[in-house]
């Protein structure tokens, strides 16, 4: 399933996403697994986004809004600094548990 993906006002064109719930301390909380693609001239971009692991997730065509941690990343290629590269992100957003939840 395709969706965009709003991570820190960031925009992200998504393939295989999927939302479903999480047992965290017993707290029930929402994730969303995703791939998206990363240009080399987007790469700088989406790194400093991530390295932040801090996040207001939205996905708007599913009303669906949180604070979220990184709980999964891969990717398919180490080195976006050479030009004209493309690599395939994989990205599992949890949200962040709340106190007295």
């Amino acid at each position: 399933m395709n969706r965009k993906v709003v991570v820190n006002g960031m925009e992200l064109d998504t393939f295989d996403y999927a939302r479903e719930v999480a047992s965290k301390d017993g707290n029930i909380l929402q994730e969303i697994r995703f791939k998206f693609h990363v240009t080399s001239e987007a790469y700088h971009d989406v790194a400093v986004l991530l390295y932040k692991n801090d996040f207001h997730v939205e996905v708007p065509e599913d009303g669906v809004r949180f604070e979220a941690i990184i709980k999964q990343y891969s990717t398919s290629i180490t080195n976006l600094y050479e030009a004209d590269q493309v690599g395939e992100y994989v990205l599992v957003l949890q949200e962040k548990a709340r106190a007295g939840r």
